[in-house]
């Protein structure tokens, strides 16, 4: 039977999968800005059909069958979103200027759920760790839409390829191929171990004191000794505990109040909102930095430099 077309209907069947949609689009686009995009496109589409939607499948996997078209069609018109490190080796000497490309489209943090909302759950799965989401832009976009919904989503074969359109089967060689084709990054994302929640907010608060405090040896002190820095749009990044405190020796943590930070959470990782003083003594924003944590201390830094960024947090332009 046919379900009337009725809005409060749409709602109540439909509402709850947003934010979990929002995060599959993410995941396979590498935007939250487009991920934003492609989920008000597939509610809009949900809505003009709902008159024929006649509950054959559950409404979670007639939404995805929705967004998973939308997202593949867009990654045909669209080339991968990189990060430093896919792109070239590492500067040595933190003296080398920091180049840019404008051709190249960089990948974003996504500003991580409010507490409490059912799909922190989701989120908090490593498909969505920044080195993991990197590494997915060299899968294909139904390489990524098996993966995301096989590992990330848990779903199982039979439920991706209802989706899909394809077979068991097919989904399971899928998986296996992209698997494959993630090699390192997906080993390397394994040994990640969170800490935490106590030592997270520790961990972070003591790299926005030394941050702001232009205080190198505390920072030197919280970061790996294979520690990387990585900074969109900018293609010149620094890898080595020695190198990354080099480069932000000179460049950075010059002056103690140059910079203010407020901690944020991005990819389901700790991460911080960095505000500039300006001659005018004004804080405007800067960018978020995402950290990656392994075994208790710093391993990346990935610092966003882009002044639109915090308010994607819900943040001011300036502090």
């Amino acid at each position: 039977m046919t379900v009337d077309v009725d809005e409060g209907e749409f709602v109540r069947l439909t509402g709850s999968y947003r934010r979990e949609l929002l995060v599959f689009c993410y995941s396979m686009l590498g935007s939250a800005e487009d991920a934003e995009d492609l989920v008000q496109e597939t509610y809009l589409r949900a809505w003009r059909s709902f008159g024929g939607f006649e509950g054959r499948s559950s409404p979670r996997t007639w939404l995805y069958r929705i967004a998973t078209n939308r997202c593949m069609t867009a990654l045909e018109r669209r080339e991968r979103r990189p990060m430093p490190s896919g792109l070239g080796g590492p500067a040595e000497d933190p003296e080398t200027p920091l180049t840019t490309d404008p051709r190249v489209v960089w990948l974003q943090p996504l500003p991580e759920v409010v507490p409490g909302d059912p799909a922190t759950v989701v989120e908090r799965r490593d498909g969505v760790r920044l080195a993991l989401v990197a590494a997915m832009q060299h899968l294909s976009a139904r390489q990524r839409a098996v993966l995301i919904l096989r590992e990330v989503l848990a779903w199982r074969a039979a439920e991706a390829a209802e989706v899909l359109g394809m077979t068991p089967t097919a989904v399971n060689s899928a998986l296996q191929h992209a698997r494959a084709r993630l090699g390192r990054a997906a080993a390397v994302e394994e040994d990640l171990t969170e800490p935490a929640e106590a030592g997270r907010r520790a961990l972070l608060g003591r790299y926005v004191k030394a941050f702001e405090n232009a205080d190198v040896a505390g920072l030197v002190a919280l970061l790996h000794e294979d520690a990387v820095m990585e900074m969109p749009p900018y293609l010149t990044w620094f890898a080595g505990r020695a190198a990354v405190t080099g480069f932000l020796r000179r460049r950075c943590l010059t002056t103690p109040g140059r910079f203010r930070m407020v901690p944020v959470s991005a990819n389901g990782q700790p991460a911080a909102a960095a505000y500039e003083r300006e001659p005018d003594g004004i804080y405007r924003a800067h960018g978020v930095q995402v950290l990656t944590v392994r075994g208790g201390a710093i391993s990346r830094i990935d610092a966003f430099l882009d002044p639109g960024l915090p308010s994607a947090f819900g943040l001011p332009a300036t502090a």
